[in-house]
């Protein structure tokens, strides 16, 4: 979903460094995923094509956060309108 982020935080020796990677565009998402030693957080389009991504060694990742877009609270709707109000 379009705004959609993950940050990670990664050792850099003496520091650290915070990568982002955004939900740029509407209909995109961003993925992680840990293999073989490497954190990948990809954003993807609807259809799945990878768009770009950055990966970094699991060793050096202090940090992945993922911050979702805030939706609007739907809970004191009702699901659908009431075609006869009594």
């Amino acid at each position: 979903m379009k705004g959609d982020r993950v940050e990670i935080v990664v050792d850099a020796g003496d520091s650290t460094r915070t990568y982002e990677v955004v939900a740029s565009r509407a209909g995109r998402r961003v993925e992680t995923a840990v293999r073989r030693g490497v954190v990948e957080v990809s954003e993807v389009t609807r259809n799945g094509s990878v768009v770009r991504t950055a990966r970094f060694m699991a060793t050096r990742v202090l940090a992945l956060v993922e911050q979702p877009v805030p939706r609007e609270d739907t809970s004191e709707r009702p699901f659908r309108e009431d075609p006869n109000p009594a």
